[in-house]
């Protein structure tokens, strides 16, 4: 999956006193609330979708009935989708599969179906099957209602599947545990295959979990290397199927974890590998190893990978406690799933009656953290979906730890059971800029309540605008409302405002400036929401008249005279710039009634200006969950211009062991 990314930076003082004022980074291990193992990345539109394995709770070896999906959008927060496939009822997928054995899988996207490959027993040998659903999130039915791999000659190490699609469309599955690995020719569907079943030697360290993937005309093969313990090898290649050079390591293993198995992927210009350990489970110091009879409860982590120059992949230390970096950051004005989680202790998710799922077995001081969260000028109020079949307990929301400032605490009662919802309100003070979010939960003893959903409200909110008037500053309706602030198509008035029209962050679009994001662009925007030959804004609001008007530049949205295009009674012209006030107070219509009706210009924060911007706020919205910079905190009045020209830069920037034998041995390990 090769991936072009263009990056512009405006090289200052400033910026790097604004990225240093905020570092996120994730918490690893990244999924707290089950035991998940065998991590399979797969990029698909926006979203980065977690497949893995599931060790049960109760797992004295490798106790394994189903496979669950994570996702995430900022490499921090991961919301849970429960179990999508599984080889025990009520989850049994296939139904020729013994029951047990659900290892590792792997999923890839094709002609908009999504194909889930996994190893799992018939007749007490590994085989390989393949599901598939029109959705990455399932459900997944048995494609062929029968193994797609079954090698009499693997000696039963039918495992571990790995599938890459090439540039010219031929899809190659890699499977195995040494010494044997094998590879086979996909065919067009996806569930078959052509040729023979290809047996390679023993590459370098090669043990078993394959990872095959290509970047830059280069081929890798990534693998769990020599047990025990296992790190992470891998090999390279100048096409899929080898002759296959051995390279080293990704990462050497570690005596505090049996096993590892990688899963390596390409998501918003940067490259991510995920592997486990067993932090959860057996907690350790920097240096003291597993005890000898340890069980197979595993925790994914992930760390950012580099390549050199010529190809070679750095090698990385042991998995870290803080992880990958946070991409943009999370919006609270939005509807948020409880599920979706930096960081936790002592919860558990379960299948919701309302649909997806829910927080539950929830007591007293256990928490919640969600990383990064921006709340921009200010939330004033909160509100949760809940339900307790006890009697209930109180939902702290705290800033930055477990004990940081509070800012708000809602009462959640008993509402008669457990699955009987219903929805919570409080007061908020004190939320404002981009913050770690705590939920505490307080109360008496055993579970309190279950949780599944929150979402902040306050004037921090970019969905509370209404819409410019006609012609005043904004076209009609387009000043913007939408929760992501302003129109689907045009960024206010055809003058243009650096943060006016829609789009996830902030600028319209199709035509709210060079990139989407509102504003300007480098090269002067185009068509409607930027900086525009007729009078447009620049980053900061000053008019910049290429064809017409006056060449003030007042923080307003520029000044247009008699020359510059008609200036209507009401507010700006609908092709000349806007007049003092159609700008940027009020972001895509005016904050007064010169502009467009009073309050009503759009919504503060994404479509536009944030409202007290004659003090120095900045007109884009800097930190919104798609258009912002990782973790800046959000600028308030007193910004000074070079952060607002950093902040408006910044935006245009983000786009066990496991030796295995059959099944049927004595000692089977993976």
């Amino acid at each position: 999956m090769k991936r072009a990314l263009l990056v512009i930076l405006s090289a200052s003082s400033a910026m790097a006193t604004v990225l240093s004022s905020w570092a996120c980074l994730a918490d690893n291990p990244i999924i707290q609330t089950k035991f998940t193992a065998d991590p399979a990345p797969m990029v698909y539109e926006d979203t980065l979708y977690l497949y893995t394995s599931h060790d049960e709770d109760n797992a004295t070896g490798f106790t394994m009935y189903n496979w669950m999906l994570y996702s995430t959008t900022d490499m921090v927060n991961w919301t849970d989708h429960g179990i999508i496939a599984g080889v025990r009822d009520p989850h049994k997928t296939f139904k020729w599969a013994d029951g047990n054995n659900a290892w590792a899988p792997q999923t890839v996207s094709r002609d908009g179906k999504f194909y889930l490959y996994i190893p799992a027993p018939k007749g007490g040998r590994m085989v390989i099957g393949v599901a598939v659903s029109d959705k990455p999130t399932g459900p997944f039915v048995d494609a062929i209602g029968a193994p797609l791999v079954d090698d009499p000659n693997s000696g039963g190490n039918d495992i571990d599947p790995t599938v890459w699609i090439a540039d010219d469309g031929q899809a190659y599955l890699y499977f195995g545990h040494q010494p044997p690995l094998f590879y086979v020719k996909l065919n067009q569907d996806m569930v078959s295959y052509s040729g023979d079943i290809v047996k390679l030697d023993r590459i370098g360290t090669y043990e078993e979990g394959p990872w095959l993937w290509a970047f830059e005309g280069r081929w890798y093969l990534g693998w769990a290397s020599t047990c025990c313990p296992e790190g992470i090898g891998y090999a390279m290649s100048d096409q899929p199927t080898g002759p296959w050079t051995f390279k080293g390591s990704v990462m050497d293993g570690d005596s505090r974890s049996s096993g590892n198995h990688p899963g390596i992927v390409e998501y918003k210009g940067s490259w991510y590998v995920f592997g486990f350990n067993y932090a959860i489970s057996y907690p350790q110091t920097t240096t003291q190893p597993l005890p000898g009879g340890h069980t197979e409860q595993r925790s994914i982590c992930v760390e950012k990978l580099s390549y050199a120059a010529d190809g070679t992949i750095p090698k990385l230390p042991w998995w870290t406690t803080t992880g990958a970096p946070q991409i943009g950051t999370l919006d609270p004005y939005v509807q948020t799933e409880a599920e979706t989680i930096a960081f936790s202790k002592g919860l558990k998710t379960e299948t919701c009656s309302e649909g997806g799922m829910d927080v539950t077995a929830i007591e007293n001081g256990e928490y919640i953290k969600v990383k990064g969260v921006d709340f921009r000028s200010g939330a004033t109020s909160f509100k949760a979906r809940v339900a307790s079949a006890a009697n209930g307990g109180k939902i702290e929301m705290r800033l930055d730890s477990q004990t940081g400032t509070l800012v708000g605490t809602c009462t959640v009662a008993g509402t008669g059971g457990a699955q009987t919802w219903t929805t919570v309100s409080c007061d908020v003070s004190g939320a404002t800029e981009v913050h770690d979010l705590y939920f505490v939960f307080t109360g008496g003893s055993g579970s309190l309540f279950n949780f599944n959903w929150w979402k902040f409200d306050g004037p921090g909110d970019p969905g509370t605008g209404t819409g410019g008037t006609g012609g005043t500053g904004g076209i009609a309706g387009s000043g913007g409302t939408q929760p992501t602030g302003g129109a689907s198509n045009t960024g206010g008035t055809s003058g243009g405002l650096v943060t006016g029209g829609a789009g996830p962050a902030g600028g319209a679009e199709a035509t709210g400036g060079r990139f989407g994001r509102g504003g300007s662009s480098a090269a002067a925007g185009t068509a409607d929401g930027g900086m525009v030959p007729s009078g447009g804004t620049g980053p900061t609001g000053g008019a910049v008249p290429l064809t017409g008007g006056t060449t003030a530049t007042n923080d307003t949205g520029g000044v247009v005279s008699s020359s510059g295009g008609a200036v209507s009674p009401a507010g700006g012209s609908m092709s000349g710039g806007v007049t003092t006030s159609g700008g940027w107070p009020g972001a895509g219509g005016a904050s007064t009634s010169a502009g467009g009706a009073p309050a009503s210009g759009g919504a503060a924060g994404r479509g536009g200006g944030v409202p007290d911007v004659d003090a120095g706020t900045t007109g884009t919205d800097a930190s919104s969950d798609k258009g912002g910079c990782a973790c800046v905190a959000a600028v308030g009045p007193s910004a000074s211009s070079d952060s607002l020209a950093v902040l408006g830069a910044l935006g245009l920037l983000a786009l066990g062991s496991r030796r295995r034998r059959p099944p049927t041995a004595s000692a089977s390990r993976r």
